[in-house]
């Protein structure tokens, strides 16, 4: 097998990746659940090295988001339901369909025209997802009702943070920040309760209504909670890079290193962070 710059190519890849034979043990067992999480961080990786304007790595993230891609729809297509050409082509009949102007006789000839044009298009696809969705038996659509206009594709805890917000707007919410740490504190009862029955689904459950309660108090307080966990992170970065710098100067590794140690180091990244923001101050 050689590489190639034709999709053919990938495609190949992927169905011998997928052989139930001679396919990668992996790869095999592999389903649309347990892929979509790397298909997420994919597609943050391409925004990254947009970021940063890397062009070596975004041609590269883009191969690993296309690989996402051809790697669902080869699944689907061993279900039966349709296949990566499929896919193309419902993506190009989309784009000519919403681009008449474009591709077919239109009297769109300005953007506020061109977007009027694309609605209406969109309010029609919206009626051909529907019938389609009814036809196999699909009844629940979070993209109806009052909370429709916020999109569950966005980032976990940004999607929390617009249903809370929308919610509020009909006087669903709570009226200040001190019943949410109350909430907050139930909900880790509620976790406590998970974790000692050993029951990993309401484990999960419960942990995730527990970050719901979490984004709601950052609402209150006027704390975007995306911004504020990627600030942690960043803390979190540079605590450990001083643990990893630390070791590294005593001659030690971390994957030596005790916990107490690695503990104490950090500790000590935690003094030196007060005493610059102090003396900043």
């Amino acid at each position: 097998m050689e590489p190639s710059k034709d999709i053919s190519r990938l495609i190949e890849i992927m169905a011998a990746l997928r052989h139930p034979e001679t396919g990668c043990p992996w790869d095999i067992v592999q389903n649309f659940e347990t892929i979509k999480p790397y298909t997420i961080e994919e597609a943050y990786e391409v925004s990254d090295a947009i970021e940063r304007g890397d062009m070596d790595d975004l041609c590269d993230e883009l191969g690993d988001l296309l690989l996402q891609v051809v790697f669902h729809a080869r699944m689907a297509e061993e279900a039966g339901e349709f296949s990566f050409g499929d896919v193309v082509n419902a993506i190009t009949a989309k784009m000519i369909r919403r681009h008449p102007h474009v591709f077919a006789r239109s009297a769109a000839d300005t953007p506020d025209a061109v977007k009027r044009q694309w609605d209406e298009i969109k309010q029609a696809e919206k009626r051909e997802r529907t019938e389609r969705r009814s036809r196999r038996g699909i009844t629940e659509d979070f993209n109806g009702g009052f909370l429709g206009s916020v999109q569950r594709s966005f980032p976990a805890l940004t999607e929390a943070l617009k249903l809370q917000e929308r919610a509020a707007k009909v006087g669903f919410d709570w009226s200040a920040p001190e019943p949410i740490l109350d909430k907050i504190e139930e909900e880790i009862g509620e976790l406590r309760v998970a974790l000692r029955e050993g029951d990993q689904a309401k484990v999960s459950d419960e942990l995730g209504d527990l970050i719901f309660a979490v984004v709601n108090i950052g609402r209150h307080v006027k704390a975007d909670p995306e911004q504020a966990v990627r600030g942690t992170n960043t803390k979190f970065r540079r605590r450990f890079s001083h643990i990893e710098q630390v070791l590294e100067a005593e001659g030690e590794t971390l994957e030596a290193a005790s916990l107490e140690r690695m503990e104490e180091i950090w500790q000590a990244a935690k003094a030196i962070e007060r005493a610059v923001t102090s003396g900043a101050e």
